[in-house]
């Protein structure tokens, strides 16, 4: 292999690899901050909704589709799978990610504790 298919070669390895990736995080640093979404949220399987919808089995899970709860429309159209690269923008920023979700939180700004809280509904997922 010459140096210019090399060069191309990691080029388009860089081009193609993702900009940011999510740090593992520690489920049970992850259950204590999952208290900042008790208001709001149940993850206990078969739980009832709250303001916000059940968490139970959301990692891997479409958007707006856990029956009997309301979503918004921002949210049904969305178009997303939890997958843990989109749940780690939305907790970073939830308006930012979906601009008119129904979600009040501002986010989670630390990269470590949003894995870590990840790491937790991961752990609580089907």
């Amino acid at each position: 292999m010459n140096i210019l298919s090399l060069l191309l070669f990691l080029f388009a390895l860089a081009v193609t690899m993702p900009l940011q990736t999510v740090e593992a995080g520690d489920a049970k640093k992850g259950k204590k901050l999952y208290s900042k979404c008790k208001a709001c949220h149940t993850i206990k399987k078969g739980g009832k909704h709250r303001v916000g919808p059940n968490l139970f089995g959301v990692v891997g899970r479409k958007a707006a589709n856990v029956k009997g709860y309301k979503y918004s429309k921002a949210m049904k159209n969305s178009d997303i799978t939890w997958d843990i690269a989109t749940l780690d923008k939305f907790l970073k920023n939830p308006k930012k990610l979906i601009k008119k979700t129904k979600m009040a939180y501002r986010g989670l700004k630390k990269d470590s504790q949003r894995a870590d809280l990840i790491a937790y509904l991961e752990e609580n997922s089907d």
